[in-house]
């Protein structure tokens, strides 16, 4: 099949170039100015696509070609374009950085390749004069088919721009089409996991809103929209996902427990699950349910409140007991253990449903892309089922599990992680259902059968 989609990706030449700014600011703009957008985050990352969300307030999702299939990808571009009139895609790290130091494989380009997205090209001018033309040219000279069609100059002033401007296109053949200044008062905090989540931004609206109007003051907004409307058509294959049965799926979800892949939550809800929100921190029980998913997020930074909501606490064992179904991800499998410390090595009683602490560390512990192989059959798949994740956690626990082998992107280490029986998966690493969608449907069976003996 073929779909028409406006889009254009925004990348950088590194990290920290500006690629969240400019994206928030133009999706902010564009907004304002009566145009829907939908937006992509390139790669795991669960922040930006939050912010993309629950800030400016326009559906967002994350594309990731080592999680998912190229295949897959281009479906979930279309799916989640239908009712938008752009699709504004925004990469990660370097423009070419892959999985290795090599590689361009899963990076921003190989998306832009695979989806046949125009890209703009964040170049940060802060340091350079004649030498960002240099940079300019190689990003657009390294790969033939590097779709590069035009360039926005970060932190730079209004009065230099129009030289910087003159001197990039006589030097290079891709067209400037605005710049960015840098702008103190719409600073966005950092943390460990990047982005702080948006609930956590002072006066976040405010900024958007000037980071808006800064767009249009030096941005060639229309020229993007034609940048994107340039863009050819995509071809495509329906996924073919059928309903299974009506299950109720209760999902945590607060501050402490945020990190979703909407992608994964929507192919569940297309399977037959209703899902039920509910917050650890601040509700007194799980609702009544078929299944249980403890997503990823902040669970370290509420220790003291967690642990103080004992009623909850003594749901989520009961729950579990009645061997409930249940996905826990990273912080939510950190939830499931007897104790999380804190950075002081003070500890904090948790659910208990696990044996074994959860310490917080300095450093990022097996950090990065991973393939997961069953070891024995459990909830989500037989022995020997296969499905790539990804981990990212400054915590480590004393009980890291052993039914699941991970590898590394590289294949250079291997080790043990998960624990998972036939009602449960809860470990560091955390899935994209799309992945492999039989994960999916397989919860989803289970939780019926659960649905069936509870209903009696």
């Amino acid at each position: 099949m073929k779909a028409v989609i406006p889009r254009i990706m925004f990348a950088a030449a590194g990290s920290s170039s500006g690629k969240t700014t400019i994206t928030c600011a133009v999706l902010q703009a564009l907004l304002e100015q009566g145009v829907n957008p939908a937006a992509f985050k390139c790669g795991p990352d669960y922040i930006d696509p939050m912010f993309h969300t629950e800030v400016i307030g326009t559906k967002s999702r994350n594309l990731d070609l080592f999680m998912l299939s190229e295949e897959v990808c281009r479906y979930l571009l279309v799916k989640n374009s239908e009712q938008s009139q752009i699709a504004v895609l925004e990469g990660v790290m370097g423009y070419y950085d892959g999985l290795g130091i090599g590689s361009t494989v899963a990076s921003s380009y190989h998306l832009a390749a695979v989806t046949q997205t125009p890209v703009i090209l964040i170049a940060n001018c802060a340091g350079s004069a004649i030498s960002i033309a240099a940079l300019i040219q190689g990003f657009c000279h390294f790969r033939p088919d590097n779709g590069i069609k035009g360039v926005i100059l970060n932190n730079l002033t209004p009065s230099l721009y129009p030289q910087y401007k003159e001197m990039i296109e006589k030097e290079t053949d891709i067209q400037v089409v605005g710049y960015f200044p840098k702008l103190k008062e719409c600073a966005l905090e950092s943390r460990h996991l990047g982005l702080i989540t948006a609930s956590e931004v002072e006066d976040l609206q405010q900024k958007m809103k000037l980071l808006a109007i800064q767009a249009r003051e030096s941005i060639d907004l229309k020229q993007l929209l034609r940048i994107a409307g340039g863009a050819p058509e995509i071809d495509y294959h329906e996924a073919g996902i059928e309903r299974i049965s009506a299950v109720k799926v209760a999902v945590a979800r607060d501050k402490a427990f945020c990190f979703y892949y909407q992608d994964s939550l929507d192919l569940l809800e297309t399977l037959g699950a209703e899902l039920q929100y509910f917050s650890p921190l601040e509700d007194q029980a799980v609702p009544e349910c078929d299944g249980l998913i403890l997503g990823g997020g902040y669970p370290e930074l509420y220790t003291g409140q967690l642990a103080s909501n004992t009623s909850m606490l003594a749901s989520i064992r009961h729950v579990l007991s009645n061997n409930t179904p249940c996905i826990a991800e990273c912080g939510g499998f950190m939830y499931l253990l007897e104790r999380i410390a804190d950075k002081d090595g003070k500890p904090y009683p948790m659910a208990g449903h696990l044996e074994g602490d959860a310490v917080l560390t300095d450093k990022l512990n097996r950090f990065g892309y991973i393939s997961l192989t069953a070891q024995k059959d459990n909830l989500l798949c037989d022995k020997g089922g296969k499905i790539n994740a990804h981990e990212f956690h400054y915590s480590d626990s004393t009980a890291n599990g052993s039914s699941f082998t991970a590898v590394n992107s590289s294949g250079s280490k291997t080790w043990d992680c998960i624990h998972a029986d036939e009602n449960l998966v809860a470990g560091y690493p955390h899935l994209h259902l799309w992945g492999n969608p039989e994960f999916a449907r397989s919860f989803i069976r289970k939780c019926r059968s659960f649905r069936t003996a509870r209903m009696g």
